[in-house]
């Protein structure tokens, strides 16, 4: 490959080019409410109706007129004639008039004429038809209005927004069954080179087993993607071609694991450029671990190079890869979750470059202190023993010891 085209890039820079030419489509589909846990919405959900559709009561207690329980104490208590209950799961059958009240259970609905409700913990019977209320209430008080949750024609759930539990019972609650999703995009992971055999083989000297294939495919599935693997490939330039064009036809976006460094075997970014303009935008980007990364678009479907180390692989995939993803699923990315910690020791950094410093985290005296998990990009261990990672910018020159830092959970 002509050394030229590895022209590193800062990670801005590279995906703004990369954007320039990634004009992503969202594919929808409908589906059961109840089965879209973890789905994109490809559209807006409107309320079709009120939320709650009638005014329920929030405690166990007696349904009034809040007028007549004004002034009333234990000393002096307020006295109602009870006309009726109210059944769970029935509508009221009866009316509340002046100086009366009805037995209601906690979610059960409002009969016409009360408009507060006192607790059963602040009343007392009298006889079989009255009861002392010994403590006034106002009007609204233990009672949830109509409406008061969700309004018809609100928007409850917007579009890019991935689906919780919350949001399903919510969706539920409202009687919406089905909702409008983004169609999962399919993501090629095509994992190279001649010393990487299966995972259930045994290693001879000179092989490794095959990480990425798995790690990346478990990283596209958690953004939301469907992945398909297609093996291991040698270094052989037409197999290469081979796996890369199926992958290409099959697939909305390709990963290859391996192959993106500058060397004479290194034919990713040739095999790349044949899959359709505009073809390979950047070849370098400066970051540490992940610098011989390819970002490419073919055709019109993302294409990326990530280097075979699995930390290096990990970090990119972070970077380009979950965005891209996002993007094709029309959905609104938020901030992963970070905490503030102190560096627990000094961190190096060369002029020109981000570094991602994965950390694990330790409390000490009453203070969370970040402490580097040092060890090279093939060591997969040292993300196993990591809890996050650090950003160090770049010309920063690294970090001090003592330092706050800003630590992105995994």
């Amino acid at each position: 490959m002509p050394t030229e085209l590895f022209t590193v890039h800062t990670p801005p820079d590279a995906w703004r080019r990369f954007r320039e030419h990634f004009h992503p489509a969202v594919r929808a589909e409908r589906i059961a409410t109840a089965d879209a846990l973890g789905r994109v919405l490809a559209e807006s959900v409107t309320a079709p109706g009120d939320l709650p559709e009638f005014q329920r009561s929030t405690v166990d207690g007696y349904a009034v007129n809040a007028a007549d329980t004004y002034g009333a104490s234990p000393g002096l208590p307020a006295f109602v004639t009870v006309v009726g209950e109210v059944p769970m799961g029935q509508a009221a059958a009866l009316t509340i008039g002046v100086g009366e009240a009805a037995l209601v259970h906690t979610g059960g609905m409002i009969p016409p004429g009360a408009d507060a409700v006192v607790m059963i913990e602040h009343t007392q019977r009298v006889d079989a038809a009255n009861i002392e209320v010994m403590q006034p209430v106002s009007p609204g008080q233990s009672v949830i209005q109509i409406g008061e949750d969700v309004r018809r024609g609100d928007v409850v759930l917007s579009a890019g927004r991935r689906l919780r539990a919350q949001d399903l019972g919510g969706l539920l609650a409202l009687g919406v069954t089905t909702v409008h999703v983004a169609a999962p995009p399919r993501v090629g992971i095509v994992s190279t080179g001649d010393e990487v055999v299966p995972p259930d083989q045994p290693v001879q000297p000179g092989q490794v087993r095959d990480i990425n294939s798995y790690t990346l495919a478990a990283l596209a599935t958690h953004a939301g993607a469907t992945p398909v693997r297609y093996g291991i490939i040698p270094d052989n330039r037409q197999a290469l071609a081979g796996a890369a064009a199926r992958a290409h036809a099959e697939c909305d976006l390709v990963i290859f694991s391996a192959g993106s460094s500058v060397s004479y075997r290194d034919m990713t970014a040739e095999v790349i450029a044949e899959l359709g303009a505009p073809g390979v935008l950047v070849h370098g980007v400066s970051v540490k671990p992940g610098k011989p990364t390819i970002l490419a678009v073919c055709a019109g479907k993302p294409v990326f190079g990530l280097p075979g180390n699995p930390v290096s692989a990990m970090v990119i995939f972070d970077l380009f890869i979950t965005p891209t993803i996002a993007a094709l699923l029309g959905e609104t990315l938020t901030a992963r979750p970070r905490v503030q910690a102190r560096l627990a020791r000094n961190i190096a950094s060369d002029t020109g470059r981000e570094d991602y410093v994965q950390v694990r985290l330790e409390e000490r005296e009453g203070e969370l202190w970040a402490v580097p998990v040092l060890g090279k990009s093939n060591l997969i261990y040292t993300l196993i023993h990591a809890d996050g990672s650090l950003q160090v910018p770049l010309d920063s020159n690294g970090i001090r010891a003592g330092a706050w830092v800003t630590v992105t959970l995994f």
